[in-house]
């Protein structure tokens, strides 16, 4: 299992954001490198990608506050 992280420099304070939309749905199979996850932060969204290729595993729903660095699904 990889985890899917939000990255570190996604945003530089420790604050929440919140992941605006999954562009997959939880059980699908991604590609590494796909655009998995819309992520806002303040009025900036940044789009998460796939680190690796396999069946998606979503931990944190849409809508629902992140943290930098917190895992929020897992691809096996």
């Amino acid at each position: 299992m990889i985890d899917v992280t939000v990255p570190e420099h996604f945003w530089e304070e420790d604050a929440e954001g919140v992941v605006s939309s999954w562009l997959f749905a939880d059980g699908e199979t991604v590609s590494e490198g796909a655009p998995l996850a819309e992520i806002m932060y303040q009025k900036a969204s940044m789009e998460l990608t796939a680190p690796a290729a396999g069946v998606l595993q979503i931990l944190v729903p849409a809508e629902a506050p992140i943290r930098r660095g917190q895992v929020i699904a897992r691809i096996g």
